[in-house]
Formats: C-alpha cells, sequence, structure tokens
C-alpha cells in the first residue's frame, strides 16, 4: 500500500505538467482573453475606438485554438463588438461586410443565442443605415445605394416583429421610420443635416 502511495505521489507532477500542457494552455488563453476583453470595454467607453478595435482584435486572436474549449457565443460577441467599434472607428465598410457575414453564418445555425442575433441584425442595420447615408451624399445613383437602405430597413422590420419587449419594439420601429426617411428625402435636406451617430 506504501508503495502504491509513493508511485502516486511521485507521479503528480507528472499529471499536473500534462495538465498544464494540455487543457491548462486553453485556460491560460482563456484569462489572456479576458484581461484583452476588459481592456477593449474600458477603450470603448472612453470613446478610443481605434484602440478599442485593437484591443477586440487581439482578444479574438488570443482565443484558444480548440473551439470546444469555449463558447462559440465568445466569439460572436467579440466580433459584433468589435465591428460596432469599426463603425466608430471609421472602418464602416468593412464592418459592415463582416457583420453580413456573422449574420448568415449565424442563421445557418441552429443553436444561436437569440439576444446575440438580434445584437448582430441590429449593428448591421445600422451599418447599412449608414452606409446608405454615406452613399448619398457621395451622390451615387439610386440604383446602387436603394438595396443597401431596403435591406437596412428589412433587418428592422424583422427586428421590430421579433421584439420581446415594448421598448425594443419601439426602438426598432424608429429606427425603421428613419430608415423610410432616409430612403425619402432630397439630397439637398439631406446635405443639411448632421451625419448620424450611434
Amino acid at each position: 500500500m506504501r508503495n502504491i502511495l509513493l508511485v502516486g505521489w511521485l507521479l503528480l507532477p507528472i499529471g499536473a505538467w500534462a495538465y498544464h500542457e494540455g487543457p491548462g494552455q486553453d485556460q491560460i488563453a482563456l484569462e489572456k482573453t479576458d484581461a484583452l476583453i476588459l481592456a477593449a470595454h474600458n477603450a470603448a467607453d472612453g470613446g478610443d475606438w481605434k484602440l478599442a478595435v485593437a484591443e477586440y482584435q487581439n482578444a479574438l486572436s488570443s482565443l484558444p485554438k480548440n473551439p470546444d474549449s469555449f463558447d462559440v457565443k465568445v466569439s460572436q460577441r467579440l466580433q459584433i463588438e468589435l465591428n460596432k467599434a469599426r463603425m466608430q472607428a471609421s472602418g464602416l465598410p468593412e464592418a459592415r461586410d463582416e457583420l453580413e457575414s456573422l449574420v448568415e453564418q449565424m442563421q445557418g445555425d441552429e443553436s444561436t443565442d437569440p439576444v446575440l442575433m438580434r445584437d448582430a441584425r441590429q449593428a448591421l442595420a445600422r451599418a447599412q443605415f449608414y452606409k446608405t447615408w454615406l452613399m448619398r451624399l457621395e451622390g451615387l445613383d439610386r440604383t446602387v445605394w436603394e438595396p443597401e437602405i431596403e435591406a437596412a430597413r428589412q433587418n428592422w422590420r424583422l427586428l421590430a416583429e421579433q421584439a420581446t419587449t415594448d421598448k425594443d419594439k419601439l426602438l426598432h420601429q424608429e429606427d425603421l421610420e428613419a430608415a423610410v426617411r432616409l430612403a425619402r428625402l432630397e439630397i439637398e435636406d439631406l446635405q443639411g443635416l448632421p451625419l448620424p451617430s450611434e
């Protein structure tokens, strides 16, 4: 019995080393990601959007390589927040494209969290709205910008229909009305308005 305890005691460091080199590495990566997420949130709260974008990108790249070691919701939330920050940091085209890809990916997954899906769709609709605004100010033809505002309108309509609270429903209806007004505004009136912000 004493020999078994002695061998077990001597094998304990080997077991600890094996854990450290295996699942322990995923835990270390998640702890690093947590620190980067906190830094990104602080930068966003302080209005330093370029730093927030960099920190969100670092957090995404620091996630463990094994997707089974963390919840996919973490990655999706980081992508949404990254692209929200990008919109504020003059990265609207890239944010819009990535949000569209993310929404399509999330739609194809039956296990997608509905709250994350709504947040991603709302961010996409805002990106489409802002992009339409800029395309109109650039003087692009209606055939170029109209599909973009129509996509934003459809997203907000769907969000209004799926809203779980009266407050959310009212918010999405107001956004929907803003999209309709943007499509109907004359260019002279649009040029006199300040650029929209988050």
